[in-house]
């Protein structure tokens, strides 16, 4: 059962954070909003999650424009 959580979060966090969004707000958003989802399915912390998210988001964002 825990298997199917790590590929449940994993796929809900990829599925978020493929829209990236235009500015930095909605890039923080999306990221906040895909880690937040994944760690309350891997039964963790969601604020914790939500901050690496969107700051995980942002960083790739800024590093790559060209994909997001």
């Amino acid at each position: 059962m825990q298997r199917y959580r790590w590929i449940a979060a994993a796929g809900i966090a990829l599925s978020a954070l493929a829209a990236c969004g235009d500015t930095t707000g909605e890039q923080a958003l999306a990221g906040a909003g895909a880690g937040g989802v994944a760690a309350a399915v891997l039964d963790q912390d969601p604020l914790v999650g939500a901050a690496i998210g969107a700051a995980g988001n942002i960083a790739y964002c800024k590093k790559y424009p060209d994909r997001c």
